[in-house]
């Protein structure tokens, strides 16, 4: 992996605030210039339209745009490009995704999610269930943070339809033996579709969705260096290919009659929607963005993903460690106690200084970290706190960030406590 000191001059923001640490990959990876500028040279270069055009411009577009959903399937292991779907980021995903498998949830089946995910791998659930009339189960963690396989049985059976979860939790840090518990469902119900939320798990760690054997997979591009307002829904080809469009417009139909001809006999014909992905593709999409997203995954690739899984391992190792060591029993941190069991991630409290208190002081140090429940409010319910303080790593953070972090710690919660 090449030294910090040079990954850091790929991301002009730290040009702008050199003494910035950042501790918030989570919710949002900065962005290198290489990405900036693959989205500036669509808009000043070629900013037309894609799929419509039959114009140089326009052709051109659609070329390179078209290249991002290969680069895409390749990332993640897909068997082809026609099972990628760009949409909006995760939760424009997950959301289609629901909208999508609302036609196979009859009153009286069940969807299964987890207590660790993310408001938008639950909420959308709850409401389909609510909608279809059928009862949404939600599968425990354990003491130590993971997801409780033992008690898998009681809650996936014949009657489950979806079952949805996250590869890494967004609190919790817990990466989650995706193949395993995928293997798990299928053996109790094998029509069960499974999807999974990758949105921590995508850009930090080698995946690969056909080894998996999941049904769907949704992550954002902006976890991952590239622009927000992109995501993608991988989906198995044959499972699709069985699904009828849910969002309607230009780009995703081949052809479309009125109710009735123009001497007012009904007209029999039906509309032609596109083979997939277009047909769920409908409108406009982000064009700039998802070019950019290409030339995110161009950088990631010029790191290997292997030797960001490394370098951030290390880093949580270092942190949890340090974070241990100078404060005791004063501090809580939430998830496993080993650094291979998790992400890059590390949500913690303190007895008596509520988050948001440390999240501003730190601010003023220009140390960048999240407080509140990070979108996860049934898991801070089962862990029993109101929010916790979360700090994540990239390829830009150092040993030097957590030392900078613990000292800054060490005086506010100091000062908290006088």
């Amino acid at each position: 992996m090449p030294d910090i000191r040079t990954i850091k001059t790929d991301f002009p923001l730290f040009r702008h605030h050199p003494d910035l640490v950042y501790f918030d990959s989570a919710a949002t990876a900065l962005k290198p210039q290489v990405v900036i500028d693959a989205e500036r040279e669509y808009l000043e270069q070629y900013s037309a339209n894609v799929g419509r055009g039959l114009y140089p411009l326009a052709e051109t577009a659609t070329e390179k745009f078209e290249a991002v959903r290969e680069k895409v399937a390749r990332f993640i292991g897909a068997s082809k490009s026609t099972e990628i779907i760009f949409t909006g980021g995760t939760t424009a995903s997950i959301n289609l995704a629901a909208l999508l498998l609302a036609s196979q949830i009859s009153e009286g089946d069940n969807i299964v999610t987890t207590t660790m995910e993310h408001h938008s791998n639950f909420l959308p659930w709850k409401e389909l269930a609510k909608k279809c009339q059928a009862e949404l189960r939600v599968l425990p963690i354990t003491e130590e943070g993971a997801l409780n396989m033992s008690a898998l049985g009681r809650y996936v059976d014949a009657r489950t339809r979806v079952v949805a979860f996250s590869a890494v939790s967004n609190v919790l840090g817990t990466i989650n033996p995706v193949q395993e518990i995928i293997a798990a469902i299928k053996a109790i119900t094998p029509d069960a579709i499974v999807l999974v939320d990758a949105a921590q798990a995508i850009g930090h760690m080698p995946l690969g969705v056909s080894l998996w054997d999941a049904d769907l997979v949704a992550f954002s591009a902006h976890k991952m260096f590239g622009p927000t307002g992109v995501g993608i829904l991988w989906g198995k080809a044959a499972l699709l290919e069985t699904l009828p469009p849910v969002a309607f417009g230009g780009g995703m139909v081949l052809d479309v009659y009125p109710p009735e001809s123009s001497v007012g006999r009904a007209c029999a014909a039906e509309t032609t929607y596109k083979e997939i992905p277009y047909r769920f593709e409908a409108g406009t999409p982000n064009i700039g963005g998802v070019i950019g997203f290409g030339a995110a995954l161009d950088y990631i690739g010029s790191i290997g993903i292997e030797n960001i899984r490394a370098h951030e391992m290390a880093l949580t190792e270092y942190a949890m460690k340090r974070l241990k060591e100078t404060f005791g029993a004063a501090i809580a941190i939430v998830g496993p106690t080993e650094a291979d069991k998790r992400g890059g991630i590390i949500a913690f409290s303190f007895a008596g200084i509520h988050p948001h208190d440390i999240a501003q002081l730190l601010g003023e140090k220009n140390i960048c970290v999240r407080a509140g429940e990070h979108c996860a409010a049934p898991l801070h319910r089962r862990l029993g706190l109101a929010a916790t303080t979360r700090i994540s790593f990239s390829v830009y953070n150092s040993e030097e960030d957590i030392d900078t972090l613990i000292e800054a710690l060490k005086k506010n919660t100091l000062l908290l406590n006088k």
